[in-house]
């Protein structure tokens, strides 16, 4: 499985300017990512949307991915944004869900207007402004029916005085957000310009239809298959 998670995001790199590896290389630090607690399962679909997206044209071999794991609770650093240029992981952050979603853990998920739930997927991280919760990055959704109405729903990434280690423990939970993934004030600012302009972000949970249906996780099979059937 390590073996393929850095293949994945090589041969992508490859496509693009047109030669074939002579002999891989690490684009993302597995020890360091396992260290920190990612799940290898999840990076690996991971890399795997980051491939697919790039072979389809949809997107450029970005220089950052960022992993949020839904799965998780609230409580634990969920969030981890490698850059794919080093491989190293730079950032590994508690993030909030959506209110829609749930309390600690979050378990609803959509695309839809005024759920408040966060969405699935694969997205494109685009420009900065300062809003009504300060300094702001816009994403835009790549999976139609899992979270391609981002920019409508005013789905972005900001800080937010709800999301820090402190708040998890007075009330067992981060605060919620309305959809967005938000992230503590203190590191917020230095996270959205490492990510900004042309990175991605995977946002992940174990949601059957997602994993059927995701045309990232499912590029090298038959629509009618899914991921599910590599088990």
């Amino acid at each position: 499985m390590r073996s393929r998670v850095f293949l994945l995001l090589a041969t992508a790199l490859c496509v693009l300017v047109g030669v074939l590896p002579l002999q891989a290389r690490e684009l993302v630090d597995i020890r360091t990512a396992e260290a920190a607690g990612i799940s290898p399962e999840v990076l690996n679909l991971a890399t795997g949307a980051v491939m697919c997206a790039v072979n389809a044209g949809d997107i450029k071999l970005p220089p950052t991915l960022t992993v949020i794991d839904y799965s998780r609770p609230s409580t634990e650093p969920r969030l981890w944004a490698f850059d794919l240029r080093t491989g190293q992981l730079k950032f590994h952050e508690l993030v909030a869900h959506g209110k829609g979603s749930g309390d600690n853990l979050a378990q609803h998920f959509s695309d839809d207007m005024d759920s408040h739930q966060s969405s699935l997927g694969l997205f494109v991280t685009s420009d900065t402004y300062i809003g009504s919760n300060g300094y702001s990055l816009r994403l835009d959704g790549l999976e139609p029916g899992f979270n391609s109405r981002a920019r409508e729903r005013a789905i972005v990434m900001h800080g937010a005085p709800y999301v820090s280690a402190a708040v998890a423990a007075q009330q067992g939970r981060l605060g919620r957000s309305w959809g967005c993934p938000a992230l503590s004030e203190a590191i917020a600012h230095k996270v959205i310009d490492f990510v900004r302009d042309g990175g991605v972000i995977f946002s992940y949970y174990p949601d059957q239809k997602w994993l059927q249906e995701s045309k990232f996780l499912n590029c090298d099979r038959p629509a009618s298959e899914g991921i599910l059937a590599r088990n």
